[in-house]
């Protein structure tokens, strides 16, 4: 049901804020751009991150999220909000400022743009930029729920009733969509549940959420808050507890090798089913096939890939070290591994 009518609380001015400082002050809350990951939708962090930042627990790695995207999307948003006046006609304006829900004080908002309505309302304009890849994210009126999440924690802490999302993939105003989405109160309502959570039993208590993200990016967390791999480090004794874990991931990785010698199978199946096809075709890429009302037509196209062999690469190192050492990048990973004795 409708909320009553608020004003946001104004926290800081922030036309002259240094990044450090608005990074302080964004830590005395939960952001917009906090929300999915709170949710535990977030493609880009887990919960458990956004709670070592809002401690100011630091990782024992830089994040490897991709500066140079984050360094454009900044730099473009001007652009974007310019091509959303050229679409729409509607006027925006900035309000360079932090503001804060006046009851619940953990909700902070630091809107991109605002939008004047016809009839003297005000909407948000949230501005993105994204891989042309991406698009169909945004297809049949769509709109990332990590963005959606976003807008609905902004149009909660603003008492704002109308956010637009606009995206810009390429450059030309042909790779442009923005889409517009009003303001649920029922949703609103579990969003603010689920921050007033996570803010005050885990990050004014101390106490570390549980990951329950998707397995490439609870790892990829965990090996930023730890650090490097130590091979000299005493082994680790797990409870008992973990047992089920260790016995789940067996029966998993049974599972992996039955579904991969299938594959194999099917693969070695469907070479024997072409390879008369690739007898009769020869050198030729393109082949075309009639069979009364049906047309095949087939393409049997090479793919290069060049590279330096391992034993060209030793090579390499061992003749001229110093080229060697000024390409070659040495990558960290760790493969999990069990064995079951049974005592």
């Amino acid at each position: 049901m409708p909320t009553a009518s608020y004003i946001p609380v104004e926290v800081v001015d922030t036309t002259n804020l240094s990044e450090a400082d608005w990074l302080n002050h964004r830590r005395a809350g939960i952001g917009g751009s906090d929300a999915a990951a709170v949710m535990g939708v977030s493609p880009f962090t887990t919960t458990r991150d956004l709670y070592y930042d809002k401690r100011g627990i630091h990782p024992a790695l830089p994040d490897g999220a991709n500066w140079v995207a984050k360094r454009v999307g900044h730099a473009l948003e001007d652009l974007v909000a310019d091509i959303f006046v050229v679409k729409t006609g509607l006027k925006v304006f900035q309000i360079k400022k932090m503001f804060r829900h006046p009851l619940h004080e953990f909700m902070l908002a630091d809107v991109d743009y605002f939008v004047e309505l016809p009839g003297g309302k005000r909407a948000i304009l949230e501005c993105k930029t994204a891989n042309y890849n991406t698009q169909y994210k945004w297809q049949d009126g769509a709109v990332p729920l990590n963005y959606e999440l976003q807008g609905r924690h902004y149009m909660a802490v603003m008492n704002i009733d109308t956010v637009f999302f606009a995206c810009l993939f390429g450059n030309n105003e042909g790779e442009f969509v923005y889409r517009k989405v009003e303001r649920d109160h029922d949703q609103e309502a579990d969003l603010i549940e689920q921050e007033q959570f996570f803010w005050e039993e885990y990050v004014q208590k101390g106490v570390e959420p549980p990951y329950t993200e998707s397995g490439d990016l609870v790892l990829d967390s965990i090996k930023r808050h730890y650090g490097e791999a130590d091979a000299d480090a005493p082994a680790v004794h797990l409870s008992s507890f973990f047992a089920l874990k260790l016995e789940a991931y067996l029966a998993f990785s049974e599972q992996k090798s039955a579904l991969a010698k299938q594959l194999r199978e099917l693969e070695n199946a469907m070479k024997q089913a072409y390879a008369p096809v690739a007898d009769v075709m020869g050198t030729s890429c393109a082949a075309v096939c009639k069979c009364g009302g049906t047309e095949y037509t087939v393409t049997f196209k090479p793919s290069c890939r060049t590279a330096i062999g391992k034993d060209k690469l030793e090579r390499l190192k061992l003749l001229h070290p110093e080229i060697h050492e000024e390409y070659a990048e040495t990558t960290e990973s760790r493969r999990f591994a069990v064995v079951r004795k049974n005592m």
